[in-house]
């Protein structure tokens, strides 16, 4: 693939990538430094790169191993932002609703919920639900077998519904 394709379609999941660096970091600075360095990465190393294969896939895993490496650390400071609310409790994803107090209440609450399911879980659910991803992209980024993003999705969605039965009660 020459260098200003790549470019392109690297390109082309930018907003994909950003959401996903907002997931991990919870802050928008450090969700832009890490899809910037993800992208250093990919250009630098674009001759690694298969044709024919995810690219999609691949600009996932380059992010969240950036991740791992550069930003658990910081992820494990229980850090209070300016204004003493922990950094937990940021809005996980940045377009949350605002049309009412009950949709707002709501997504908090799933949130929340979403931020007590162990790392691996959350990150299958999020690329799989909420990217659109194929399970087998799943699993590239993840670096695990398809029968284990099947079951880490399947075991999130349980956590989930003990986590918010007082949603499927009313």
């Amino acid at each position: 693939m020459a260098s200003d394709e790549f470019h392109q379609a690297a390109l082309a999941h930018l907003d994909a990538l950003y959401n996903f660096a907002m997931y991990l970091t919870r802050n928008p600075p450090e969700a832009d430094d890490l899809v910037q360095e993800t992208y250093l990465r990919a250009f630098r190393f674009s001759h690694r790169f298969q044709p024919g294969t995810h690219l999609r896939a691949w600009l996932f895993q380059i992010l969240r191993n950036t991740f791992l490496t550069f930003y658990r650390l910081r992820e494990r400071e229980s850090a209070l932002a300016e204004d003493g609310v922990p950094s937990w409790d940021v809005p996980m994803f940045h377009d949350a609703p605002e049309e009412s107090s009950g949709a707002v209440e709501a997504h908090t609450d799933l949130e929340r919920a979403l931020q007590r399911l162990p790392e691996e879980f959350r990150t299958v659910l999020l690329l799989a639900e909420v990217e659109g991803m194929a399970l087998e992209d799943v699993a590239r980024v993840m670096a695990c077998p398809v029968g284990t993003v099947k079951s880490r999705i399947f075991r999130a969605k349980e956590r989930l519904r003990g986590l918010l039965r007082d949603y499927t009660e009313k």
